[in-house]
């Protein structure tokens, strides 16, 4: 058994923890502005579960003790972005979505763990900071107008964008040039951080003059590429666009146009396969009248429309064509998993097989992420169910795809998202995933699982009143098999605390965990930054 612990001085405030030592060591840290603390009131709201309370303090580093042995091959950097501050003043924000970015940062090497946290320094969390109040429009709010031209001006903003958040609290990418870039869904909240210091660098500024307002917020990184696709709310469709490793540049591969209205699906994610791009098209479809309201809807920036039916487009890399447009069952997914090309005996693409974690095409889901409900579970099993929906999208001409399970959902307890694969069978044909599943009853995804498609069967972690984050999957160098690697988690726990998880991407047993200082709030996805 690994125990790291380092006699230190630390510049925050807490109680000494017999878990954790807190010299400031990590990620050649600069010189620490002091500690910030955020209001009591909401520190205290809720001490059982860390996962829906805002960060304790604006920046924390130091060194963790392990229980349990990390592999000495595991050395690098998982970083970890997501909603971390829901209040502003004594306002609190009511939608997980809406929380202002915490960047978590894990360092491995030689065995031992160091933690660190920052808030993403956004214009939207530096103007809330010094105006005591939300200044930008976020995913269900909007500034309060003190009159009837400041409502105008408001909206000449939103049309402009200049009103639309940068809060880029969704995901972390790691270019193919070793700049790393967090997102949102607006492509103004595209911010350059260092992965070393966690330090917010800033904007990340697309060189080319395609314009537009949002993007996917997962876009599709490689060594040699950076694939994502930009809708196009006035002529309804997705331009897909490319972006080559050390530019600023997108462009454009081709476009596709929606077959369904009145505005292009809501594009969270999509998926890839060695030659072809997929264009998902939700029946969930951004609403501009939705985006005006100052008070959100059910369904915040978004409107159901069944009657306009669901697809699923595929594009050639290559030439920009579509080479197949399908109507599928109606569907709800905010995450892809992966996708690949099946062939014929002559080696020809019969068919593009496409993975997701699909909800049932039950919008309530949206909704069920308001901080009040997710801060208020009484034992009532009311998480939407959700499964392993496999699209197969045929290449015979076919005007029709198919959607189905790939496995049964209670193998996962019908709880299904925050997904990751083995990054070395992206756009391939793969047999492993790894994903939050459900132990049942719960409000929220509270269980790990490994999704094994050959055997269509899981294998689930779980620890009774926690809620994990994403499981990241990093393979181990030179590994043969495609589950020979670990899985990364981060854990809030019971009574405010919180750890960090590690467990074998092979048996899914534990191997080590590390206590953090105090429980972090829930985080949403992550990227793995290797040691040079």
């Amino acid at each position: 058994m690994a125990s790291l612990a380092f006699s230190a001085t630390n510049t925050n405030i807490l109680p000494p923890c017999a878990a954790v030592s807190y010299r400031p060591v990590l990620f050649r840290a600069k010189e620490l502005p002091p500690t910030i603390l955020l209001p009591e009131k909401e520190i205290s709201s809720d001490r059982k579960l860390a996962a829906w309370t805002s960060i304790r303090q604006e920046r924390w580093e130091g060194e963790l003790v392990v229980e349990g042995e990390i592999p000495l091959w595991l050395k690098g950097t998982y970083l970890r972005n997501g909603p971390g501050m829901w209040n502003i003043g004594d306002y609190n924000f009511r939608h997980l979505f809406d929380g202002y970015a915490t960047l978590v940062g894990l360092h491995f090497e030689n065995g031992r763990l160091k933690m660190a946290h920052r808030q993403i320094e956004s214009d939207a969390y530096k103007a809330a900071k010094k105006n005591n109040k939300l200044c930008y429009r976020e995913f269900s709010e909007a500034p309060k107008t003190d009159n009837f031209l400041s409502y105008i001006g408001d909206l000449a903003n939103l049309f402009s964008g200049a009103s639309l958040t940068d809060n880029a609290n969704t995901g972390v990418v790691k270019l193919a040039d070793g700049r790393v870039v967090c997102l949102t869904e607006t492509i103004k909240g595209s911010i350059e951080i260092d992965p070393d210091t966690l330090d917010t660098l800033g904007k990340f500024e697309y060189s080319d003059t395609l314009g537009g307002l949002i993007h996917s917020a997962h876009p599709i990184v490689t060594n040699t590429e950076f694939l994502t696709l930009l809708p196009d709310l006035v002529n309804p469709g997705y331009m897909v666009v490319r972006m080559e490793p050390g530019t600023n540049e997108r462009k454009v591969i081709g476009r596709v146009n929606c077959r369904g209205r009145p505005a292009p699906g809501w594009v969270h994610s999509f998926p890839v396969t060695e030659h072809y791009v997929i264009v998902p098209e939700m029946p969930l479809r951004y609403c501009a009248q939705n985006l005006l309201k100052a008070e959100p809807t059910p369904l915040y920036k978004f409107e159901w429309h069944p009657n306009s039916k669901g697809f699923v487009h595929v594009m050639c890399k290559a030439s920009g064509k579509i080479v197949a447009s399908v109507e599928v069952p109606l569907f709800v997914t905010f995450h892809f998993i992966n996708a690949y090309e099946e062939r014929d005996e002559d080696g020809r693409v019969t068919a593009v097989i496409a993975d997701c974690c699909e909800h049932h095409a039950d919008t309530t889901i949206l909704d069920k992420l308001r901080l009040q409900n997710l801060r208020s579970f009484s034992g009532q099993d009311v998480l939407p169910n959700a499964r392993v929906g496999r699209f197969t999208i045929p290449f015979d001409g076919s005007p029709y795809g198919k959607l189905e399970a790939a496995l049964d959902p209670n193998e996962h307890g019908r709880g299904m998202d925050m997904c990751s694969i083995n990054p070395n069978y992206l756009g391939n044909k793969y047999r492993y995933a790894y994903a939050c599943g459900a132990q049942r009853p719960c409000n929220f995804p509270n269980a790990l699982t490994k999704v094994d498609f050959e055997e269509k069967a899981a294998k689930n972690w779980f620890d009774e009143g926690s809620v994990p984050s994403e499981p990241f999957f990093v393979p181990r160098p030179g590994a043969i098999e495609e589950d020979d690697g670990v899985v990364i988690s981060m854990i809030s726990d019971k009574n405010g605390e919180g750890y960090a998880l590690l467990l074998d991407g092979s048996t899914f047993q534990e191997i080590a965990r590390a206590k953090f200082p105090y429980g972090l709030p829930y985080g949403l996805h992550g990227c793995w930054v290797p040691k040079n």
